[in-house]
């Protein structure tokens, strides 16, 4: 089964998915007149005005644009800022980092668009608001089209999120904490740490968007600050090695061999697919998946929500997964041999001895939990679509499933069906932003005066 997804990734991700993304973003980026950099400074000022301010007026089943907020940067904020970021370094070199970063830029205009949608064709469903692709593609297609391209896209968000993307989250903080105690010659089974998430994660399901709400906007600021704090020491303790990583990055970029070897064996188009596939997955511009959050937020107008969005693609890529990367090049963790969440683990050992491993085990358990809520959310929206609200039970007592076995599998196989899933979600919702980048720039000329 490796190899077969391996070969389907390679050619979906070798040339495909990289125009939709990337042109995706450079089209809305044109479109939009840079609005990641012209409306920098007031996305800034909205989310951090977000952790006072509870934006406009409220109705029944809405969120706050905090928790809104938190439960998308929550799904943004995972394993791929600990784990993916290491996978990228190990199988595209460090060149793979700029292209994560050229991905995130134009990336932060898609998810202004996404956000935006999601808020301008929200509605009202079984007594919540609700919104995202499914909806937005309806608007953008009429007729039976429309109807059949959202519903691959609900299958697809199902099996990439709520199932493939979960066992992803799992199986790294099961591996983390198996790298914890096999050091200190503790017995215990990656299993049993699936076990335990699964438990708590279905108390969080049981109690509804609300119960998911309250967790997530008072873990992510925590695990955030603990991280960055974390990170920056160590980064400041190999202050003198910045240069080199910023080279390595740079040279990787367009000449990987001369920075990790002929004999690695990776090459440009590797550099851009693995930058590429595995910023998505940290960020998600583009794939459709946060908008839902963005849709239940009591936002003044579509236009901050894309706002407040596209900040969110900065904190996630240009902060957070930027510390994973300086931290494993400056402490030279690159060279170890080891990688996945077991590379990031060592680059802290390096720096707090034998603290570090502890340190990013107990981040990532924060960390990648709260995407599984997220996602779960994510995916809960369009089994409703589907199949309506009766069927969620089931949907929560499958996404457990996935969770305890997802902590048991082998790293490779579960982040390929990942990349397999999520490029898979790309597809139609990059087709419906098109469709409708007229209706995202007539929303910014008309909020963005004001």
């Amino acid at each position: 089964m490796l190899e077969f997804v391996k070969a389907v990734n390679e050619w979906m991700w070798g040339l495909i998915l990289l125009i939709i993304l990337c042109g995706t973003g450079i089209f809305f980026t044109i479109r939009l007149k840079f609005i990641q950099v012209r409306k920098f400074g007031e996305g800034c000022r909205l989310v951090f005005g977000h952790f006072k301010s509870s934006g406009g007026e409220r109705k029944e089943g809405e969120m706050t644009p905090f928790q809104s907020l938190a439960t998308a940067i929550a799904a943004q904020v995972g394993t791929g800022n600990l784990t993916g970021a290491a996978t990228a370094l190990i199988a595209g070199g460090p060149g793979a980092i700029f292209w994560m970063w050229v991905s995130a830029f134009f990336g932060m205009a898609t998810i202004y668009g996404e956000a935006t949608l999601a808020q301008e064709y929200k509605t009202k469903k079984d007594g919540e608001v609700t919104g995202g692709p499914v909806y937005y593609i309806h608007q953008a297609f009429k007729g039976t089209f429309g109807r059949v391209l959202a519903v691959i896209f609900a299958v697809f968000i199902i099996l990439a999120l709520g199932f493939m993307g979960n066992m992803v989250q799992s199986n790294s903080i099961g591996a983390a904490f198996s790298g914890v105690f096999e050091s200190r010659n503790m017995n215990i089974p990656p299993v049993a740490i699936g076990i335990l998430l699964a438990v708590i994660a279905a108390f969080i399901f049981v109690g509804g968007t609300t119960r998911l709400a309250a967790v997530v906007e008072k873990v992510v600021p925590f695990m955030a600050g603990i991280y960055i704090v974390g990170s920056l020491i160590l980064i400041g303790m190999n202050i003198t090695a910045l240069p080199g990583a910023f080279k390595m990055i740079f040279v990787g970029a367009f000449n990987p061999t001369a920075v990790v070897g002929g004999a690695a064996g990776i090459t440009v188009r590797e550099a851009i697919r693995y930058g590429v596939a595995r910023g998505l997955f940290s960020n998600e511009a583009g794939m459709g998946s946060t908008p839902h959050a963005h849709a239940r937020a009591a936002a003044k107008n579509p236009h901050e929500q894309g706002l407040t969005a596209m900040i969110s693609v900065f904190i996630d890529t240009f902060i957070v997964l930027n510390l994973t990367v300086f931290s494993v090049l400056t402490t030279g963790a690159l060279d170890s041999g080891k990688d996945g969440i077991a590379l990031t683990q060592e680059a802290f050992m390096r720096g707090f001895g034998s603290f570090g491993d502890i340190f990013v085990a107990i981040c990532l358990l924060f960390f990648a939990f709260s995407t599984v809520l997220s996602w779960h959310f994510f995916g809960q929206i369009n089994v409703q679509y589907l199949f309506g609200k009766k069927a969620v039970k089931v949907y929560s007592i499958i996404v457990v499933a996935f969770i305890i076995v997802g902590s048991t599998l082998k790293v490779d196989l579960v982040w390929e069906l990942a990349d397999f899933f999520n490029g898979l979600m790309v597809i139609p919702n990059a087709m419906a932003l098109i469709a409708l980048s007229g209706v995202v720039v007539g929303i910014s000329k008309k909020y963005g005066k004001k």
